[in-house]
């Protein structure tokens, strides 16, 4: 891999590691958000949700806009509106502000990411560049919620929380003059938004995430609650037949047509509901159990980010002596072992040294294992054509998994004894059943992966070979 091509990987990793941070920076600095700007506890998933279901919700719309009007382009407006919207969340004076604040982040991300993605893969079109670039790519997406966790809990402590979103505006000032120096400008071509699409998947994924926070709040015997849940089910079906009848849709249906594409998309949207949901529950669980600070709750993670990230050299070469099938197994199984041990023993009881710092380890090379192999079978065999919207969907599966997954978590959290001043061990007892939630998320996605990605034709050329 030449220097340019370095540089050009460096712009991009950059690029997607401070819209992934944000999913996560503010998870360590949630109590202290609450205090500071008087925000409920049900406010508060807010903080989280309205940056990751703007950005999941309009991932489709900002990849049809970078093929539409050039990746390059996209990706420098997209960083320059994330940098002034996480400059207005750090000044925000009051929960509305960095609430709306936080869904134009989110917006701005879902523009840049997609162009970023799609830009490296034209960019590393030889195969062995190419794996080794979607194998760093994959590492920084999978492990910058827990580097997240880290700079939140640091700030949070030493300086404010708002830090967090004032350290994106040098960042992303200096990666939109980077982008125009060191990548060529892309093509812009003629076509249509599809914005009905796009209004869509974004209200009716809102809907449905706000209805699982409802259930979590008041119940599943509400009306509120089954209202919410009904209008995201009628939008996300509205979305689906809009898809199948626009003349350019921001999701062509024909990227599901691959059972091994549509099995990546779906076993990455399982695999996040699982994993994203422990940034969320165990820095909880450190600070309102075991009384860790939160810059100690963001060190807790180091196992886990340094496993993941190890792994990013590791990758390539397993997969080109094991196959893509076999390491995203094997990882899986890791992920799952480790989650299923570490909510049995989470309790009042339990030590943070030795035995959760190495089952922190083991999942984050579980982890480290899994997103590179999916991000690959996500791209596979995709026209240039498409390599946005498959970019996009990828992204999407992501995001909406870390929204979902959170909201349903979260039901369960309360659903195991969790009350408005808990004791400690209500605490202790809920977070393993959440915990344990995230085991069961990831198993499903260890089955949609077995399903899809079983090699059927082989084996019944080989049974037919046999007879």
């Amino acid at each position: 891999m030449n220097q340019s091509k370095w540089i050009i990987l460096a712009i991009i990793i950059t690029c997607q590691l401070i819209v992934v941070l944000d999913a996560s920076i503010m998870v360590t600095a949630i109590p202290e958000i609450g205090r500071s700007l008087r925000m409920s506890t049900t406010s508060l998933t807010w903080v989280q949700n309205s940056y990751i279901l703007a950005f999941g919700g309009f991932l489709l719309l900002g990849a049809r806009a970078g093929d539409l009007l050039g990746r390059r382009r996209m990706l420098v407006a997209g960083i320059g509106l994330f940098s002034l919207t996480s400059l207005l969340a750090g000044l925000a004076p009051t929960a509305e502000f960095l609430l709306i604040s936080r869904a134009c982040q989110g917006f701005a991300a879902a523009l840049a990411t997609p162009a970023a993605l799609a830009l490296l893969s034209a960019s590393f079109v030889e195969a062995k560049e190419r794996s080794r670039a979607i194998a760093m790519y994959s590492a920084v997406s999978a492990a910058g919620g827990s580097v997240g966790l880290i700079l939140g809990g640091f700030f949070t402590d030493f300086i404010s929380w708002r830090v967090g979103m004032f350290i994106n505006v040098p960042i992303g000032l200096a990666l939109v003059y980077l982008v125009q120096k060191f990548i060529q400008k892309t093509d812009s071509r003629a076509g249509r938004f599809d914005l009905w699409g796009a209004l869509t998947s974004v209200i009716g994924m809102t809907s449905l995430v706000y209805g699982l926070v409802q259930a979590a709040d008041h119940g599943w015997n509400g009306l509120e609650t089954w209202t919410w849940l009904a209008a995201g089910i009628v939008f996300l079906t509205a979305f689906v037949l809009i898809e199948a009848r626009a003349a350019e849709p921001i999701v062509p249906l024909r990227l599901f047509a691959n059972r091994q594409r549509s099995g990546a998309y779906l076993g990455r949207f399982l695999v996040v509901c699982g994993n994203f949901s422990l940034f969320f529950f165990i820095p909880q669980y450190l600070q309102n159990v075991l009384g860790f600070s939160s810059f100690e709750a963001g060190l807790a993670f180091l196992p886990f980010t340094g496993a993941q990230f190890g792994m990013m050299y590791l990758i390539p070469g397993l997969v080109q002596r094991f196959g893509n099938r076999n390491v995203l197994t094997a990882g899986m199984l890791l992920v799952i072992i480790g989650t299923l041990w570490t909510s049995q023993i989470v309790s009042l009881q339990a030590h943070f040294f030795p035995l959760m710092f190495i089952l922190l380890a083991v999942m984050g090379i579980g982890s480290g294992m899994v997103f590179q192999p999916l991000t690959f079978m996500g791209l596979s065999d995709v026209e240039p054509k498409d390599s946005g919207a498959a970019s996009g969907l990828i992204n999407v599966a992501h995001q909406s998994g870390s929204s979902f997954g959170l909201a349903v978590l979260i039901t369960v959290f309360n659903a195991a004894g969790y009350a408005d001043q808990p004791s400690k061990l209500q605490f202790a007892h809920a977070v393993s059943h959440s915990i344990s939630g995230s085991a069961a998320f990831v198993a499903a996605g260890l089955v949609v992966s077995l399903l899809c990605f079983l090699p059927v034709r082989n084996r019944f050329q080989r049974h037919v070979r046999s007879e």
